[in-house]
C-alpha cells in the first residue's frame, strides 16, 4: 500500500498522509479524503493508487497536466480545481485565480503566486509568467501545507504566514536553483520539507546548510 512508509501529522481535521509522487506530484490522504495535485505518470505508476475525490492543478504543462496518470485516478465524481488556463483542458468546479480561496469538504485551499523572474526562455518570456500558474495553501484545520508549483524565490514567499510543511521546486531553468530555494525554506519557516521536481540532488549538502531546525524529505 502507497501509505504505508508515508509521513503522517495530525490536524484537527484527522490524520494526514503525505506521499510524494515523483516530479511536482503529490498525494494527500486525510482519514479517508484522497487529494491529488498534479499527478504525473512518468515518475509513478498510478494503477496502484486510490481514486481520486479532488484533482488540483498548478497549471497546464504536460508535466503537470496528464491525461495518462489521470485515467487511472478519475471517477465520475471527482473535483477538478486549477487556474484559468485548465479552463480549456477539463470543467472545473473551481476555477482558482491568485489570491482565490475555495473550501472543499472542510479543507480551505488559497492559491498563490508561482512564477519565474529570472529564468525565461529564448523569446525573452518567462517559464512560468505571473498569473499563469498557481502554487496553493491547504490548511487542514490547524495544520498547513504550501505546494509551490512552478516558482522561483519570490517576494510573497514571505507572506504565507506560518507553514507546517512545504513542497519546494528545485531545478534550473525552469524553478529555483540551490541557493534559491535554500533562501525560500528559511524564508518559509516550515519545520518540514518536501524537496520536489528537481533532477538531481545533493541531499548532503542541503542538510549541512539548512542544520537541524528543518527535516527533509525525499521520495
Amino acid at each position: 500500500m502507497i501509505f504505508t512508509a508515508s509521513q503522517q501529522f495530525s490536524t484537527l481535521l484527522g490524520l494526514l498522509t503525505i506521499v510524494p509522487a515523483g516530479h511536482g506530484a503529490v498525494c494527500f490522504k486525510l482519514e479517508e479524503k484522497i487529494i491529488y495535485v498534479d499527478p504525473y505518470s512518468q515518475t509513478t505508476d498510478y494503477r496502484g493508487y486510490p481514486k481520486a475525490d479532488i484533482v488540483i492543478f498548478t497549471h497546464d504543462h504536460f508535466d503537470h497536466y496528464d491525461t495518462k496518470a489521470l485515467e487511472h485516478l478519475v471517477t465520475g465524481k471527482t473535483v477538478f480545481v486549477g487556474p484559468p488556463c485548465m479552463e480549456q483542458h477539463l470543467k472545473l468546479e473551481k476555477t482558482m485565480k491568485n489570491g482565490d480561496t475555495y473550501r472543499w469538504d472542510n479543507i480551505e485551499i488559497l492559491a498563490v503566486p508561482a512564477y519565474n523572474i529570472l529564468n525565461k526562455r529564448p523569446d525573452g518570456q518567462p517559464f512560468h509568467p505571473r498569473g499563469y500558474g498557481n502554487g496553493y495553501v491547504f490548511s487542514f484545520g490547524d495544520f498547513k501545507v504550501y505546494v509551490a508549483g512552478d516558482t522561483e524565490l519570490i517576494p510573497e514567499m514571505k507572506e504565507l504566514g506560518p507553514i507546517d510543511v512545504a513542497l519546494l521546486p528545485k531545478n534550473l531553468p525552469y524553478t529555483m536553483s540551490d541557493d534559491q530555494f535554500l533562501q525560500a525554506v528559511r524564508q518559509i519557516g516550515a519545520p518540514v520539507v518536501y524537496p520536489v521536481h528537481y533532477f538531481e540532488l545533493d541531499k548532503t549538502s542541503l542538510e549541512k546548510a539548512l542544520g537541524e531546525k528543518v527535516k527533509l524529505i525525499y521520495k
